[in-house]
């Protein structure tokens, strides 16, 4: 079994073995792909030398030509010649459309499996491809058209695995009922080996261009790049964060897929470029629309697709509602827009209040809330409210009891299933009059099948009634809402994840940095009481050496005890790495700066005196130096050097002291 990406030979002994056909046979990318790709990566390649490769593909020409003389493009004269329409629609627009439909007619058009839905896995290349090049624009990536390509092919290893394998891609997702381990684990016990690895091996074969290679390898573990793929980071980043939306907006590779993990290099790429998601994934679906009337198919509904995304791990059958059509009640539309409205963002702050509002746009009603469980009171209270134009936003929020007076609003939450509350079917309920209203609707919010709120919809103003057909038409929505809180909530926590170091749990260096980042954005006059100290411990080689390294991981977790214990809410610390540890007081004086430095020294020296008969009798002393700040620095890194500098000298001067410099030597 491969546990390595890196070994390509014991991944090609893997694959021998896997595959029904040898390598270099496999009929999968054909030459004329392999040669444009090639081409398209060479800065030196003329217009005359794509058109002449283009020529050789019948089937790709006439749908370039298509293409050219489509009403888009509003020529005078039809084009006949594929050297002028290549000069018409340019470099990018021919790369992208030749390579897509080379892949689509040899890849997916003759797959006729039934698990492994084609049409369904390439909605979601193409998906990947185009946010992924979008998203290489907007952060100034300088070929987002080689960035196309890549998610184009991500998944390859899939392909190769279903046309190819003695076992198919077919019968591997047959084969996984629900089970709750990752894609990639079950394939690693099913065949022995992953996609990324057998589609990194057969990228080394094809001799793609190395950027491709390195995010077919990696795409799904992008933390774990090793060279010779280093340098291109930044493109299996975009690869990744794209098929995390994927799966987001249900347009996993195949319905069962586990979610994807978003890795710290991840993480750390988008906290330094902000992204308008809501647009990309605008455009996106405009140009998933536009391919749809080139090759002329059928894919999956979009929004269905969102609406359906928890089917597989939440059952709608358990909801069953029997419709009460009435001429004056109010009914839905077959797709509401709300249904995508919760994946425009990863935070809650944006997604639940744009949610809310295109429940309220969609459904027509008046007032449309949402309200969290506080599980200490034993009530529900508002999270966010949406009112119609016309209806005051000055109503005053809600907190809603959870007790018998509220009757059928309880049940609700305690059976999970959403619910009519009016004056007829229980005139007693409580939240009737709290909320100033004769009926509303009430559709639970669930957290791994637990209530953690409710969605709350009313016609106060209008006082039009509720269909119970609404209530099929809102579930889907809540459902949606669920799994975007959910995600949010996977994103916060693997974002702070990657900020904590994980042998101490104090922030890391990355953390320090990002926060140190933040402070001197502030006005000179703000930074005037702020002081930063390294902690470094003495002579820590020799608990390695002596006691070995475990021992020396503990001496580093008592270090950042005692510093978490000392240490002000409010003001920072953190592992800068190895032995290092970095302090940031944010509200200090020279002197209490010191005082603070003191303490932290003289309890690393008495918890050392205590434990070190557990040490072979090693003495725990620490050596810090402190800079504090002075108009003259120009940057934090002028800051932490001088610290440095002052935590090198308490070492030179004995060690087990502390020594201040507050101004840059020279200056």
């Amino acid at each position: 079994m491969v546990e390595n990406i890196d070994d390509i030979d014991h991944i090609r002994k893997t694959a021998e073995q896997v595959l029904k056909n040898e390598l270099l046979q496999l009929p999968l990318v054909p030459t004329i792909a392999t040669k444009l790709l090639n081409l398209t990566s060479n800065d030196y390649t003329r217009l005359e030398d794509l058109s002449r490769l283009i020529e050789t593909e019948p089937a790709l020409s006439a749908k370039i030509l298509q293409n050219v003389n489509s009403a888009a493009y509003a020529l005078p004269n039809p084009v006949s010649s594929i050297h002028r329409a290549v000069n018409l629609l340019g470099f990018s627009t021919i790369r992208r459309t030749a390579l897509t439909l080379i892949f689509f007619n040899r890849l997916i058009k003759k797959n006729v499996r039934q698990a492994f839905d084609p049409l369904f896995f390439w909605q979601h290349c193409l998906f990947v491809a185009s946010l992924s090049r979008r998203m290489a624009a907007a952060t100034g990536h300088p070929d987002p058209d080689m960035i196309y390509t890549a998610g184009l092919l991500h998944d390859i290893g899939k392909v190769v695995l279903e046309s190819h394998g003695r076992k198919s891609y077919s019968e591997f997702i047959s084969s996984l009922n629900g089970n709750s381990q990752s894609t990639l684990t079950e394939e690693r016990i099913f065949f022995g080996l992953t996609h990324p690895e057998i589609g990194h091996l057969l990228c080394v074969e094809w001799q793609l261009p190395p950027s491709i290679t390195a995010v077919v390898a990696y795409h799904q573990q992008p933390a774990t790049v090793k060279p010779p793929y280093h340098e291109f980071e930044q493109e299996i980043v975009l690869i990744s964060f794209a098929n995390y939306i994927a799966w987001t907006q249900g347009l996993a590779s195949f319905t069962l897929e586990s979610r994807p993990d978003l890795s710290n290099n991840v993480l750390e790429f988008l906290g330094s470029h902000p992204l308008d998601l809501e647009s990309l994934l605008q455009q996106v679906d405009e140009e998933m629309l536009s391919i749809r009337e080139f090759f002329g198919i059928e894919f999956p509904d979009l929004n269905k697709l969102r609406a359906n995304l928890i089917q597989t791990s939440i059952s709608l059958s358990q909801t069953v509602i029997s419709p009460t059509p009435a001429a004056t009640m109010k009914s839905a539309p077959e797709i509401p827009s709300s249904l995508t409205a919760p994946h425009r963002s990863l935070n809650p702050d944006d997604f639940v209040p744009t949610t809310l509002a295109a429940i309220q746009r969609d459904f027509g009603f008046d007032r449309v809330q949402m309200l969290t469980i506080d599980p200490i009171h034993r009530s529900l209270i508002p999270f966010y409210r949406h009112f119609c134009p016309s209806l005051s936003a000055s109503h005053p929020s809600t907190e809603i009891p959870i007790d018998a007076r509220t009757g059928r609003l309880l049940d609700c939450l305690r059976t999970k299933k959403p619910i009519i509350v009016n004056r007829i079917n229980d005139p007693d309920n409580q939240a009737l009059n709290l909320l100033n209203t004769d009926e509303f609707i009430a559709v639970p919010i669930l957290e791994h099948q637990r209530p953690i709120g409710v969605i709350l919809a009313d016609n106060p103003l209008s006082k039009i009634r509720m269909a119970h057909s609404l209530l099929n038409q809102i579930v889907p929505v809540a459902h949606q809402l669920s799994i975007a809180l959910l995600n949010a909530k996977h994103y916060e926590a693997e974002k702070k994840h990657a900020q904590l170091d994980p042998l101490t749990q104090i922030g890391n260096k990355r953390m320090l940095d990002r926060s140190l980042v933040e402070i001197f954005q502030q006005e000179p006059s703000k930074l005037e009481k702020i002081a930063i100290g390294f902690v470094d411990i003495d002579k820590f080689k020799l608990f390695n050496d002596t006691c070995g390294h475990q021992a020396g991981d503990k001496i580093i977790q008592i270090v950042a005890d005692l510093l978490t214990r000392l240490t002000r809410p409010g003001d920072i610390i953190g592992r800068y790495g190895g032995e290092e540890f970095l302090f940031i007081l944010l509200d200090t004086t020279q002197d209490g700066a010191q005082r603070y430095a003191e303490r932290i020294r003289m309890e690393a020296e008495r918890l050392g005196r205590i434990m070190s008969p557990k040490f072979n009798n090693l003495a725990l002393t620490v050596s810090i130096g402190i800079s504090f700040y002075d108009p003259a620095f120009s940057n934090y890194a002028e800051m932490i050097e001088l610290a440095d500098q002052a935590m090198y000298l308490a070492k030179s001067e004995g060690r087990n002291r502390v020594i201040m410099l507050s101004e840059i030597p020279g200056r």
